[in-house]
């Protein structure tokens, strides 16, 4: 029973406090929700009056941008009303002017019938005075011009000889004289070197007996050593000498250098040749190399494409007339300096022009055309200035000269050349070119002598008096001088002169 007790006890103490739990929950939520309410309430109240407030700014700002609109429209028919009194004012003085310019052009007319009025009083008195003429020295007008225009043909002429010679003498006092101290100034500055090799290469050797090695068994290494190279060994009976003869200067080169090497070791067989040729090559483009790179050093041309140093070092093994190419170059470039700083031409133009100006004859003999286009074509394909590629084609004329760096090339490369023993030449050409000149001068008519004297250098023309007369013979020298400049290569410069004289022989007897 007591057990029973107990447990209806803890059964009503579990429900009463269930029933507490459950009063004291709904007390808090009730709490929870008026505080809830009352949160809401302020709430509402705090958005009422701020929208309140955003109202009255809303309304501010809307009135200060109303007051400034106004003012700026106010501002703006302002500045309108002005720029209408002004054009007004405008308008006025237009009005006025035109009405000026409407008085001064009803003057003007006036004014031009007034001289059309003149003029025509002027022709009549003109047509007047010109039939009185004809009436006194009983001539027609046609006649009278015929007689003034033969006169003043006549005199015309004489006085146009005599200005024709006296501007060829003041050229020639001023322009002959500024030449040559040009010319004479750029040969006294740089002194080069004379002419001195030729175009085969000479192989010394110990002895005669090396020649029979270097012909080898059945003449397997002559062979071997003609092949590697492309040359031609020509062992004859000169004494303890091989000479190597090729077109080309650097296999020439490579050749005689590989034959020396043979030569010093003495081992000479095919296996050994190869080795010394690929040895030779490698020395002789190295020396090539640093030979460009010197030459454009001494000369003052720098940047150049390594491409184009390469084909330029090939000209150190180049002759022309026995002139070496690569110091011919660098001699040029010197000359066509010093001649561009004298008449205020771009200098470093002319330095680079007749630095490469003989490009093209390291490799002429490999590529089709004359060796001024084919430099030329090298120069532009690896990017040198335009400028210098145009004084590398027209050095020769095969294009014209369009500037002043080009002309002073050719003027380089003509004293380089014609320089006291800078080239040779053969007999044959010598006197080819001397009889070329008395026949360009006899084929002129008038002409009855014609002497080619200081070995090329002057042609001196002897004319018939009586067919020719002073003005014929100033044009006979410029036509001779024309022609020659034309058909004949020459170096330097040729003079002119032509003799015209009357004699008068009697006898006393």
């Amino acid at each position: 029973m007591p057990a029973i007790l107990a447990v209806i006890a803890g059964l009503a103490g579990i429900l009463i406090g269930i029933g507490v739990g459950y009063a004291l929950r709904r007390r808090a939520l009730r709490t929870s929700v008026l505080q809830a309410e009352e949160d809401a309430r302020r709430i509402l109240a705090e958005a009422e009056t701020r929208s309140h407030t955003l109202d009255l700014e809303t309304r501010e700002e809307t009135l200060k941008l109303r007051n400034a609109a106004e003012a700026d429209i106010r501002e703006g028919r302002a500045e309108l009303s002005r720029q209408e009194r002004r054009l007004a004012q405008r308008e006025e003085n237009l009005d006025r002017k035109a009405g000026g310019v409407d008085e001064r052009e009803d003057a003007l007319r006036g004014r031009a019938a007034e001289l059309d009025a003149a003029r025509d009083e002027l022709e009549e008195l003109r047509e007047e005075e010109r039939r009185a003429v004809e009436r006194a020295g009983g001539l027609s007008r046609e006649e009278a011009r015929a007689q003034l225009l033969a006169a003043a043909d006549g005199e015309i002429r004489e006085e146009a000889s005599r200005r024709v010679r006296e501007m060829e003498r003041e050229a020639e006092a001023t322009a002959a004289v500024r030449a040559r101290k040009i010319v004479a100034t750029a040969i006294q500055r740089f002194a080069g070197e004379v002419t001195a090799e030729t175009t085969v290469s000479v192989v010394p050797i110990g002895s005669d007996d090396m020649k029979g090695r270097i012909i080898g068994r059945e003449g397997r290494n002559i062979r071997a050593i003609e092949a590697a190279t492309g040359v031609d060994l020509i062992i004859d009976d000169t004494p303890d000498a091989v000479t190597v003869s090729s077109f080309d200067p650097v296999r020439r080169e490579v050749a005689r250098v590989a034959l020396s090497g043979l030569v010093r070791d003495g081992r000479i067989h095919p296996t050994r040749i190869e080795e010394a040729v690929d040895k030779a090559r490698r020395n002789v483009e190295t020396t090539m190399a640093e030979s460009a790179e010197a030459a454009a050093a001494e000369a003052d041309v720098l940047n150049l494409h390594p491409e184009v140093m390469k084909v330029f070092g090939r000209l150190r093994y180049r002759t022309s007339y026995g002139q070496n190419v690569m110091r011919h170059s660098v001699e040029t470039a010197h000359i066509a300096a010093m001649i561009a700083r004298e008449l205020g031409a771009d200098a470093d133009v002319a330095r680079a022009g007749g630095f490469l100006h003989d490009l093209g004859k390291a490799v002429d003999h490999e590529v089709e055309g004359t060796h001024a286009l084919i430099g030329a074509g090298i120069a532009r394909r690896y990017r040198v200035r335009d400028e210098v590629a145009h004084c590398i084609e027209a050095h020769h004329e095969e294009v014209e000269p369009a500037t002043v760096e080009a002309v002073i090339v050719q003027m380089a490369d003509a004293i380089s050349g014609g320089r006291p023993g800078a080239r040779r030449e053969s007999l044959d050409s010598y006197v080819k070119r001397l009889e070329t000149l008395e026949e360009i001068a006899k084929s002129f008519a008038g002409v009855e002598q014609a002497f080619a004297i200081q070995a090329g250098r002057e042609l001196r023309i002897v004319v018939s008096p009586e067919r020719i007369d002073d003005l014929e013979s100033m044009r006979i020298a410029r036509d001779v001088s024309r022609t020659i400049e034309e058909s004949v290569d020459y170096p330097g410069q040729i003079k002119v002169t032509v003799v015209r004289e009357t004699r008068a022989t009697e006898y006393a007897r």
